[in-house]
């Protein structure tokens, strides 16, 4: 089974959970591959369609794990941009997860996350978990546990 994760970071703080993951799944037995989306200008402003120095090709994976900050409530512009120019996820079983600055996931993290559960089902993905790290919470360590677990015990079916 192919595994890729492919994670936007703008601070670092998803990068770092990305990492938990592919640390854990290499654990497991697994080789995952983490690649970085990319954009040309990483600026919480900028406004679609956004043009990427590295968008990941997803087509040789059979499982894909998608990290993404939340910006202003909602998920961040760049991966909403790379999974709208994404061709297909289908077939694929899909995991998303966030990182959020608030310490509760209802400020923004839980809207965001039907966004990006949303834009990955729409292009045929089957999610099969989503997790919210919600960053200034003191349960902060538990929560990155919870999504490391979460997402690398995907089901094959």
């Amino acid at each position: 089974m192919k595994i890729g994760i492919i994670v936007y970071s703008h601070t670092g703080n998803t990068l770092s959970v990305a990492e938990r993951i592919k640390e854990d799944l290499i654990a497991k037995g697994h080789c995952p591959d983490l690649i970085g989306v990319i954009p040309s200008i990483d600026d919480p402003k900028v406004k679609p369609p956004i043009e990427f120095k590295s968008a990941p090709d997803v087509d040789g994976y059979d499982v894909l794990l998608f990290g993404s900050p939340v910006w202003g409530f909602s998920l961040s512009t760049i991966m909403k941009d790379y999974l709208t120019q994404l061709p297909s996820l289908s077939g694929k079983r899909v995991g998303c997860f966030l990182t959020h600055a608030f310490r509760y996931a209802w400020l923004g993290g839980n809207s965001a996350m039907k966004q990006f559960k949303g834009l990955c089902e729409k292009k045929g993905g089957k999610v099969f978990a989503t997790s919210i790290v919600n960053w200034s919470s003191k349960g902060r360590e538990e929560d990155i546990s919870s999504t490391v677990e979460r997402l690398s015990s995907y089901k094959t079916t």
